[in-house]
């Protein structure tokens, strides 16, 4: 099979269910968003320290979960099964909560800074919460299933205090953010 069709080269393209759409069309910018989050976390998880195995097992997991999403974006009908469950955003809480247990709490805003991995978690931050607003704009044109935007808000979430282990785990100090002097 070729990997080239040639469909697209008029700016079009064709959801799952064989409607053609212009490829700005907002589900086209959604799933494509969530296509480059995808990347960016198999880019963190390249980078993460072997020594983070579980952490690294789940950044997998959410990718697959991810892709789900892609799917269930994709058709949109039918394709429930493809959404992260009430018991998805659970877990992802715990692991939120876990982590926050380890990291010293935080009283001001820091900037993206530190390790190229706790970098790159930014980044995968960054664009899950783009990805996220794709979401809410596609929401408004059509029926979308809650917890879409719920686990990608709780994803960014889990982004940043991940950026911020992965500093806190290397002893490096995060940046704090300096609020300018009148």
């Amino acid at each position: 099979m070729k990997i080239y069709t040639k469909k697209g080269d008029r700016g079009e393209t064709v959801l799952a269910d064989g409607t053609r759409v212009s490829k700005s069309d907002v589900r086209i910018d959604a799933y494509g968003t969530l296509d480059e989050l995808n990347t960016h976390i198999g880019v963190l998880a390249g980078q993460m320290p072997q020594s983070l195995r579980e952490d690294k097992e789940y950044l997998g997991k959410l990718q697959n979960m991810l892709f789900s999403l892609g799917a269930y974006l994709a058709c949109c009908k039918d394709s429930e099964r493809y959404i992260p469950t009430d018991e998805d955003l659970l877990d992802l809480e715990a692991c939120i909560d876990g982590m926050l247990c380890l990291l010293p709490s935080l009283r001001e805003f820091i900037l993206p800074s530190g390790t190229p991995a706790a970098l790159q978690a930014h980044v995968c931050r960054t664009v899950c919460r783009r990805f996220e607003r794709r979401l809410v704009d596609l929401s408004s044109v059509g029926s979308l299933h809650a917890n879409a935007i719920r686990f990608a808000n709780r994803l960014s979430d889990y982004l940043f205090v991940l950026a911020r282990k992965l500093n806190f785990i290397e002893g490096v100090d995060e940046k704090k953010w300096q609020k300018p002097c009148k």
